[in-house]
């Protein structure tokens, strides 16, 4: 992309995530430029330009006018479908935040704009793009645990979890039960988005944990609290396993050609690709290794600028950055695991959606 114009955009949304793509776009202003944030009121409009020297309007005309290659939706949970359907039948290309509707009305009318209406629209789901999680991931692909068959994940929330439950097991949507619960626990908070809490707060924390059994016979335990994205006395946690090795936070242990157990840590894994996104902070962490899984903001930023950066082949060439198919399915099973824990204990199970059927099997 060097020697190129920027891919430009605007983020209708102005919230603490829609500051991600601000942040992306001003630390790799040869790629990305952004036109416009979209914000609901002048007040909040004449802040951010205050504070973050961004252009900011409280119009969508002016937006619409800028003619950008493609419009970021980062706006609240129960608003994303809504607004991604009208900026879609617009007929701007749009990459919307998670997750893509809250129901399975709202998954089946953004999947007939697609089919339907010919809408282009991604979804910037990004935990598998982590760099320790691709790491991972690319362990799975290389056949190093075998085919897997049972995961315990509890490193991200709800669709987030979803989807890297279906990289790790590689599986294509299948039939799923599902059974849980959640729990409320006691939890002294340490930190938070803003920063480190010290004062000795105690908040009660919700825990889900849910079991899923896939027709193929593989299955997943997951289990996460919120807390344990901002925590520093809660860890988030990573388990793979298959017939011929296990995969463990930063640790693949398998049994080698000669028959012989092997043990390899986990180091970033940074695509050539995404040469131009490496920052100073992710190559000294991938200098320096860590046995401690860390999933933190410097390779959250990175992951979703690789989005950004794939939504030029997106538009060139129609090759998808996060499939709409996948993105759907991530969210349709994440609202079984809500029947799930609404009725504890019982056996939730899934049915057929229409973009099964385009979904090949998945290779991370």
């Amino acid at each position: 992309m060097n020697n190129k114009k920027p891919l430009t955009f605007v983020i209708i949304g102005s919230g603490w995530r829609a500051m991600f793509f601000v942040r992306i776009a001003g630390r790799y202003p040869q790629l990305f430029r952004l036109k416009y944030m979209l914000c609901r009121s002048q007040e909040k409009a004449d802040r951010i330009r205050a504070d973050r020297g961004i252009p900011v309007t409280v119009s969508a005309e002016e937006c619409e006018k800028a003619e950008p290659d493609f419009v970021v939706v980062a706006v609240s949970k129960a608003s994303i479908c809504q607004v991604t359907t009208e900026w879609a039948l617009k007929g701007f290309p749009v990459i919307c935040e998670t997750p893509a509707g809250m129901n399975v009305e709202e998954l089946q009318r953004l999947w007939e704009l697609k089919e339907g209406h010919g809408a282009r629209i991604q979804v910037a789901e990004q935990y598998h793009r982590y760099p320790v999680i691709m790491a991972g991931l690319e362990a799975v692909r290389r056949g190093k645990l075998g085919d897997p068959y049972g995961v315990r994940l509890s490193a991200a929330h709800d669709y987030h979890g979803v989807s890297l439950i279906r990289r790790m097991l590689n599986i294509a949507p299948e039939p799923v039960k599902l059974w849980g619960r959640s729990y409320v626990f006691p939890v002294t908070e340490t930190d938070s988005r803003h920063g480190a809490v010290t004062d000795g707060r105690v908040e009660d924390r919700g825990r889900t944990c849910i079991t899923m059994e896939f027709a193929s016979g593989k299955m997943a335990y997951y289990d996460f609290s919120g807390v344990q994205y901002h925590s520093f006395i809660r860890s988030r946690h990573v388990n793979v396993q298959g017939r011929d090795g296990e995969w463990n936070d930063t640790v693949v242990r398998y049994v080698g050609e000669d028959h012989l157990p092997a043990e390899e840590h986990l180091k970033l894994c940074l695509p050539r690709r995404y040469r131009e996104l490496e920052t100073e902070e992710l190559k000294c962490m991938a200098q320096n290794w860590n046995p401690v899984l860390e999933l933190d903001g410097v390779q959250d930023e990175y992951a979703i600028a690789t989005m950004l950066f794939d939504m030029k082949q997106y538009l060139e060439g129609g090759r998808e950055v996060y499939p709409l198919a996948e993105a759907l399915e991530d969210a349709y099973v994440w609202t079984l695991m809500e029947k799930a824990v609404k009725d504890p204990g019982a056996v939730v199970e899934s049915q057929a959606m229409p973009w099964h059927k385009v979904m090949p099997k998945f290779i991370p």
